[in-house]
């Protein structure tokens, strides 16, 4: 699953793969926002570990959970 962080005053977005689900993401995100936490943490596929404070989310963007295709498409 692909996830696309915009953050504001800044010109650049987080982007990275994640094997958690698009509800797991939506709920972590939305418990965080009621909740006040001061930022959201998410690991990615490789192991590493992202922090980002919720007071300054912009967007979050959740891929498809669809396999890549390989091939030719007829």
């Amino acid at each position: 699953m692909e996830i696309r962080i915009g953050i504001t005053n800044s010109g650049r977005e987080l982007s990275f793969e994640t094997s958690q689900s698009a509800d797991e993401v939506k709920a972590a995100v939305a418990a965080a926002l009621d909740e006040g936490a001061s930022h959201l943490s998410f690991t990615d596929t490789k192991g590493n570990s992202y922090f980002v404070p919720s007071a300054n989310l912009a967007f979050v963007e959740i891929g498809t959970s669809e396999a890549r295709r390989v091939g030719f498409v007829g």
